[in-house]
């Protein structure tokens, strides 16, 4: 007889976020998983029987001794703040992550899952969906495209130094959970927005720019094609996202009201106009980002990973609104559905200069 495979030791870089809270609880339901080390600057609440913490800072710890034994190394580690102050992101989201590929090659370990996103990708033509093989040149005025995109060059090179070594991309459109939305109010919408008071209903119409169209994804799914990715001999790029396409007319259906065109450029200027007052942490080259966004075609992920999303994109944003007007949270740091001080330290701090 053939003796039983080995569990799994997974280490989850940035377990404690959106994603990560996600891809954890995928992974634990995994009977092949035996050990799932989650890594984080702060500690959360609690843990699952398979789940060990250790405090970690991808910028400055040894991260090498942290991946020995290793057989995954799942990294998700990002910051989207101070917007400000592009130098800070930069040196945690590129340079740390170079340290994380660095530390997982000098450990020895067999696969590297990254969490890419679709902002990596170049514009794209508005008729047909992309695949993979779409250019990864992001859009270059925004920071967070910028990073995504340097880092897809930077995993070019990788590749071609450790031939030995599986590395998978996860492209991701936007993904969504109830537990999630006070986070992302906190991280793109700022303390001026009134959780009781993101009610559609309230409005005579919904003003959307011209042009905006997205895809979306439940958190929970993308966290099943992470645990999917993880234990999969596949690698290479796989975007991940869930139908339908969200645009103004579907928005609207969503919410049960009718839409209203805002021209880009009026609505870019406003977003300007607040985010250089600070009333607002989204800067506005994300905004030219968001609307140059190719769409994502996901036959691979279905295809080689076997990954079908539960929920579909609208559940997804329904979910995450529900959760916004609860002001719902996690039970990690980063979930919190109140961070320490409030909306009040929020503005103390400089809302979108620093976390």
């Amino acid at each position: 007889m053939n003796a039983p495979a080995r569990a799994q030791r997974v280490v989850v870089v940035g377990g404690t976020g959106n994603i990560g809270t996600s891809a954890i609880q995928a992974l634990e339901q995994d009977a092949a998983v035996g050990t799932i080390v989650s890594l984080s600057r702060r500690e959360p609440r609690g843990a699952g029987e398979k789940v060990q913490w250790e405090r970690a800072d991808i910028t400055t710890d040894d991260l090498a001794a942290r991946f020995a034994e290793a057989d995954v190394v799942i990294h998700l580690a990002w910051i989207f703040q101070p917007t400000h102050d592009p130098i800070t992101t930069w040196r945690n989201n590129v340079l740390g992550t170079i340290r994380v590929c660095e530390a997982v090659a000098a450990a020895g370990v067999r696969h590297l899952v990254y969490a890419s996103s679709i902002a990596a990708y170049s514009p794209g033509p508005h008729e047909r969906p992309v695949d993979e093989s779409w250019p990864t040149h992001g859009w270059p005025g925004s920071a967070y495209s910028r990073e995504k995109a340097y880092l897809e060059r930077y995993l070019d090179f990788f590749e071609l130094q450790h031939p030995e070594m599986q590395v998978t991309r996860m492209r991701t459109a936007f993904c969504f959970k109830p537990e999630s939305a006070s986070q992302q109010r906190r991280l793109f919408m700022g303390p001026l927005v009134i959780n009781r008071l993101v009610r559609p209903d309230l409005l005579p119409a919904l003003p959307t720019p011209s042009g905006m169209r997205f895809q979306a994804v439940h958190s929970d799914d993308v966290g099943e094609a992470y645990r999917l990715a993880a234990l999969s001999s596949s690698s290479g790029a796989f975007n991940v996202a869930a139908e339908p396409l969200i645009d103004a007319r579907v928005l609207g259906e969503l919410l049960g009201t009718h839409t209203m065109a805002l021209p880009s450029q009026v609505a870019r200027s406003a977003l300007s106009t607040a985010w250089k007052l600070h009333l607002v942490p989204a800067s506005p080259d994300l905004f030219d980002a968001f609307l140059r966004l190719p769409i994502m075609d996901t036959s691979r992920a279905r295809e080689e990973l076997g990954w079908t999303p539960r929920r579909s994109s609208t559940e997804a944003v329904a979910d995450f609104l529900r959760g916004l007007q609860k002001a719902a949270g996690g039970s990690t740091p980063p979930l919190k559905r109140r961070a320490r001080g409030g909306r009040i330290r929020e503005f103390a701090t400089g809302v979108g200069q620093r976390q």
